[in-house]
């Protein structure tokens, strides 16, 4: 391949490395959770969010727009969670047509009894695998990408 097939390739060799990176971490990472018998990672994110919310409760749209899953998905691992009886749906006092998901005290616990397993998985799948710099290299490289696409018009939604 000569120099200039090869720097065309380039953008598309770091997309498809994002890919495989995310995907072979997170499902290392839902293994770990799942020995040691925690909550699924899908749960904690959730959980992760409506605990570093405002009164540790966030609009069902708003939790969607901050969960790394679809707004049909959020609905449905509400559900979920509630049927855990680690989230209660509360009516918003502001806006009588919307819907809340709160985390219980039962929902900080399991948060705060996975944390452990999914900090240590995410240095053991991730982060021990790149020098400072090329964290930072990362972290720069990708929130350009983020900012430019603010979760208000991510298609999946």
């Amino acid at each position: 391949m000569d120099d200039d097939a090869k720097d065309e390739l380039e953008p598309f060799a770091a997309w498809r490395a994002v890919l495989l990176a995310q995907s072979r971490a997170v499902r290392a990472i839902e293994r770990e959770l799942a020995a040691a018998g925690q909550i699924s990672l899908m749960w904690y994110d959730v959980l992760l969010e409506l605990n570093a919310a405002n009164d540790r409760s966030l609009r069902m749209q708003d939790l969607a727009l901050k969960a790394v899953l679809s707004r049909t998905r959020i609905s449905r691992v509400v559900s979920e969670l509630q049927d855990a009886g680690l989230v209660e749906r509360v009516a918003d006092s502001a806006d009588g047509r919307a819907t809340l998901a709160r985390i219980t005290n039962k929902g900080r616990h399991a948060l705060k009894r996975a944390a452990p397993v999914y900090l240590e998985a995410i240095e053991r799948h991730f982060t021990r695998h790149l020098t400072p710099r090329e964290q930072q290299a990362i972290i720069s490289g990708l929130q350009r990408v983020i900012s430019a696409h603010s979760a208000e018009t991510d298609p999946r939604r």
